[in-house]
């Protein structure tokens, strides 16, 4: 069984504006939390998935580099030296240690673990623990993207019902696009990572099927070709979009409308380009293409 995408990291400079131009997408946005390491994140959350909007906190110092440490932190702040958008894509571990020992027999990477914990704000205004084991891959094609796999310890804590209920209708992650010159090679690398089979070739480019969602590897002309030109930046990241499953793509749009958003219509579906989504290219199309969604479990 492939693995399930479990979040995206999105970095942005002002990560208040991140959050206000999130609810104005009709997103429901998590209240703001800090990690021990002094970056801060809301959390925009599905029925197994989220988003993870991420910025730097007040008073971050940046990591001095370690031999063996995929600094998290260090990362964030070096991807929004050069840009904002969609930095880091995660998928659902439930046992990072063994994932972690996997990626290094498999030449995906020799990093430690990484575990931490941090205080979760529920709807009520109380506190609970909240804790997350992490191991990280590499793919040498894709330098300036990070990839890795999250094991929760307290998901009662974490996961909340009344959180996944959105104003536009978004019921998950559909996919992901990366973009690559030599799509098969980025391919190649996510096969492994997301322990699905042989990528699937289609058209320009190769299709990993994730559990529940695809992730397409194209070059960066083919997905302007598909999506729209105007959804990328040409400086933008290797993550180039992410598509999120709406139960009411015509309710979607007059919520865009009615909310300023600016965005074009492409066969069916609605694309927020990263100018105007601080660098992070989104498509909201109709739950119905993305009939294969499925969640894992959540406990």
């Amino acid at each position: 069984m492939p693995r399930a995408i479990d979040h995206l990291v999105i970095p942005a400079r002002d990560l208040a504006a991140q959050a206000e131009l999130y609810r104005r997408l009709g997103f429901q946005v998590g209240a703001r939390n800090r990690h021990p390491w002094g970056t801060e994140n809301h959390i925009v959350q599905f029925d197994g998935a989220f988003l993870e909007l991420i910025g730097l906190g007040e008073g971050f110092v940046e990591p001095a580099p370690e031999p063996g440490v995929f600094s998290f932190a260090g990362f964030v702040a070096s991807f929004l030296e050069r840009r904002e958008g969609l930095a880091m894509l995660a998928l659902r571990s439930h046992d990072a240690e063994a994932d972690r020992r996997r990626f290094k027999a498999n030449g995906l990477g020799d990093f430690s673990r990484f575990d931490f914990a941090r205080k979760a704000r529920r709807a009520d205004g109380g506190e609970a623990d909240v804790a997350f084991l992490l191991a990280f891959a590499a793919c040498p094609a894709l330098p300036e993207a990070g990839f890795f796999v999250c094991q929760q310890r307290f998901p009662e804590n974490f996961w909340s019902r009344a959180a996944q209920v959105h104003p536009n209708g978004a019921r998950g992650i559909a996919g992901v696009a990366i973009a690559h010159e030599n799509p098969r090679e980025a391919a190649e690398f996510l096969s492994r990572f997301v322990d699905a089979g042989a990528a699937r070739r289609d058209g320009e480019g190769f299709v990993v099927e994730a559990d529940g969602a695809s992730i397409e590897c194209r070059p960066r002309a083919a997905l302007a070709e598909r999506y729209g030109a105007s959804a990328f930046r040409r400086d933008g990241s290797p993550i180039a979009l992410a598509r999120v499953a709406v139960a009411d793509v015509a309710a979607t749009r007059a919520l865009f409308e009615a909310g300023g958003v600016a965005f074009g219509d492409r066969a069916g579906a609605l694309v927020v380009g990263a100018d105007a989504a601080m660098g992070a290219a989104l498509v909201f199309e109709p739950i119905a293409r993305a009939s294969r969604l499925r969640r894992p479990a959540r406990v």
